[in-house]
């Protein structure tokens, strides 16, 4: 697809995110040469779905070329770490949002074989396969409103190369038999490579320290946040704020002064009733539950317990909240709201081009990238047609839809400058030579035409051989 300038309503997001980025630091604001470069790298995304300088010249006719673009990616000053903040107090101030709930999840992408300059890239379990394949991990934190839902803080994951190595030797060891005392000692984990949990907590008191006019009613999070230190602390840093995760059905929890684990007390004590629930605030379903306020092992202290099934399972799952003065079907419909943040990283993934073609190299390279398009994500919700919906109270258009009408809206713009060009014939022509210039014919290896198909029939002199 091709373009001529920046969308819209994209130009306009950009005017504004300068404002914010002023307000926050006042030689933080963006050159008119900037805002240019921005507003043309986000409809590049809109239009490309991916970060792709390549791709980027070719949508414009080589107008603007690889060379200058990553020029500026990489060192045209701009303040990086202030431009997500500002465009969340943008989305704060257009939807008057005073409160809301933040929901914590990270995501997987896979890369190419050749990852070596890719920030914090490690093996990963490939679900499709069943295999390994590298890729980045993404922390991210979504904050879900009564109007909307959108990322509001991230950083990349890595695990310590020196306790991944220890991991698997122990491993093997254990198999062959070695004795603990006899294998070597754990190490100490590298502060360079903290925890999705300790990444987790610091994205919580950065929110809290950048939007502390939000009032979060509740943190969201599964069954790997489900740990004691990460459920206590995230509930203290925002004033004992409700926090619900998943414990495992293994999981022990102390009933009567004995101990059981939450499969036997849930399925032999304890057993659910049916009920209905709303989901999200949507439909509502069918589902058997149980609860009780219990002293869970692992934790040390009493949480709220919930065991709930859908129908159709066989299995519970087991919820866990900190704020024991909750009722029991209030803290299902909220951890309900915990698969928004799923649905975000589908829509990122497929429609806002995060992970396509993985060019951006270094720890500044995947990180101004992902910010680019979390950017995009910010401004197709600040869309007139996206605000004029949510503001009417009417259904909010999906991501996929959106994009596609905007670039349509891109393209008619191209057409209409084309048409209104004093001589639009000696235009067209002159873009037709640039077509030829940019888009250039490449050779596939697919087909053999020009190649030796090699001999592909019998040897007379071998035939007693087939019977041999």
């Amino acid at each position: 697809m091709l373009m001529g300038e920046s969308a819209a309503f994209i130009k306009n997001f950009i005017n504004d995110l300068d404002t914010a980025l002023g307000e926050l630091k006042s030689n933080a604001k963006l050159s008119g040469t900037q805002k240019v470069w921005l507003g043309f790298c986000l409809t590049g995304i809109l239009l490309m779905n991916s970060v792709c300088w390549a791709k980027f010249e070719r949508a414009s006719l080589g107008s603007y070329k690889v060379s200058a673009l990553s020029w500026m990616f990489r060192d045209a000053k701009i303040y990086w770490n202030y431009m997500l903040q500002a465009s969340v107090i943008l989305i704060v101030k257009r939807y008057d949002i005073k409160e809301g709930v933040i929901a914590i999840d990270e995501s997987d992408r896979a890369r190419s074989k050749r990852t070596k300059r890719i920030h914090h890239v490690h093996k990963q379990k490939h679900k499709a396969s069943g295999g390994y394949v590298n890729g980045q991990t993404v922390v991210l934190l979504l904050l879900v409103t009564e109007s909307v839902s959108f990322p509001v803080g991230f950083a990349f994951y890595m695990p310590d190369p020196v306790l991944t190595k220890w991991n698997t030797e122990d491993k093997c060891l254990k198999k062959s038999g070695v004795a603990k005392k006899d294998r070597p000692d754990k190490p100490q984990r590298n502060p360079l490579y903290p925890t999705k949990i300790q990444i987790a907590l610091q994205l919580l008191r950065e929110f809290k320290k950048n939007h502390e006019n939000i009032k979060i009613t509740a943190i969201l999070a599964d069954a790997l946040y489900g740990e004691a230190y990460f459920m206590t602390e995230a509930s203290l840093l925002f004033d004992k704020v409700q926090v619900i995760s998943q414990l495992r059905e293994n999981q022990n929890i102390e009933y009567k002064g004995k101990k059981r684990n939450l499969k036997h007390y849930f399925n032999k004590i304890n057993i659910g009733v049916p009920a209905m629930i709303r989901v999200r605030g949507g439909k509502e379903i069918r589902v058997t539950l149980s609860s009780a306020r219990l002293k869970v092992s692992a934790h040390g202290k009493k949480r709220f317990v919930v065991a709930l099934k859908y129908e159709g399972e066989s299995d519970y799952r087991y919820l866990v909240a900190t704020n024991m003065t909750w009722r029991t079907i209030d803290i299902i419909q909220a951890y309900t709201l915990r698969w928004l943040v799923e649905v975000f990283f589908e829509d990122w993934k497929l429609y806002e081009g995060w992970g396509r073609e993985a060019k951006q190299l270094d720890e500044e390279g995947s990180s101004r990238g992902l910010i680019l398009s979390l950017l995009l994500d910010h401004c197709l919700l600040l869309h007139p047609e996206q605000t004029a919906r949510i503001e009417n109270k009417l259904p909010a258009c999906t991501v996929g839809s959106l994009q596609r009408k905007s670039q349509m809206d891109v393209l008619l713009e191209f057409v209409k400058n084309l048409l209104n060009h004093p001589e639009p014939g000696d235009k067209i022509k002159e873009l037709a030579e640039l077509i030829d210039d940019t888009f250039q014919l490449m050779p596939s290896d697919k087909h053999m035409v020009g190649k030796n198909l090699g001999r592909l029939e019998s040897t007379p002199s071998l035939n007693r051989r087939a019977f041999g």
